[in-house]
This record gives structure tokens, sequence and C-alpha cells, in this order.
């Protein structure tokens, strides 16, 4: 039921997450009108929320998967309006890690390649048992190792 990538939300977004050779956590999702703040643009909140949520799995891409990022801190920068209806992507990276925390950037982009809005977070790693009790094939989470065709996610 994860409002980010949970298949069975009906509300959710229904993100698909990817890693791409250079260490970056891309996802892709479509915005409905479910997520609609003004008549035909993605509510800022929801911008927000996918931006958290990649860049805190982005701790995921070449590491641990049994780590994962509690979020500390996000700041939000909002560039253009997000129309609904037309596929985005997020891409997401670490920018700086250590033992117990670590802090990454991304970005939402649309269509046409132009950032719609930017953030930055810092997080804590937490082992999933300290977090939720999860079963990751029960509840859908999943990041596919690598991109069949990486023209697809070109930057």
């Amino acid at each position: 039921m994860c409002f980010v990538c949970g298949l069975n939300n009906i509300a959710g977004l229904k993100a698909s997450f990817f890693e791409t050779d250079d260490g970056r956590l891309v996802a892709t999702f479509t915005p409905r009108e479910e997520h609609q703040s003004y008549p035909g643009r993605m509510h800022g909140g929801i911008a927000s929320t996918i931006l958290d949520e990649t860049i805190g799995r982005a701790i995921m891409v070449g590491n641990d998967k049994e780590v994962w990022g509690v979020t500390l801190e996000l700041k939000v920068e909002y560039k253009k309006p997000i129309p609904l209806g037309t596929e985005v992507r997020v891409a997401a990276r670490i920018t700086e890690e250590n033992s117990r925390f670590f802090s990454g950037t991304g970005e939402i982009l649309l269509a046409d390649g132009a950032v719609a809005v930017t953030a930055s977070g810092r997080y804590m790693k937490v082992p999933i048992e300290k977090i939720a009790e999860f079963e990751e094939p029960e509840f859908g989470w999943t990041v596919t190792p690598r991109i069949d065709d990486p023209d697809c996610f070109s930057f």
C-alpha cells in the first residue's frame, strides 16, 4: 500500500525504480487526476514525496539492500509545474555518505527534459527490521538492477 510504489494502492503513484550504471536511481511514473492540486497540475507535496522516496532509496544502489534511508531533512525547490497524464522521471544520487548518515540530491524531469523540481536531503541509515515488519515480495518493493535500454533515460 505504499503511496509511491504500491501496486495495490489505487490512489498511489505506482512508480517503477531502476538503477543506472553511473550509480543513480531513476523512478518513472505518470501523475493522474487524483494527484493534482491546481487543475491539470501535480500537487507540490506529491513532488516532494517522490523526490524524498527516490533520494532515500538511492542508498541501495551498490550497497546493502537491507539498509534504508530515514529522512532527517528535505529541501525542495519548485521550478516548473508538472502536468498530469505525462510520464515524468525522477533521478537521485548519493552525494555524501558515512557509517550512519547520507545525503543526496534529486530532480523531477519533464518529458522534454526540463527540470521541474529539485531536492536535497539528509537521511539516517536504518536496517529495515528496525523500521517495520516487512517482506519485499509481499509488498512489491523492488529496484531493478539495470536498465535494459539506457537511452530511454538519457539526461
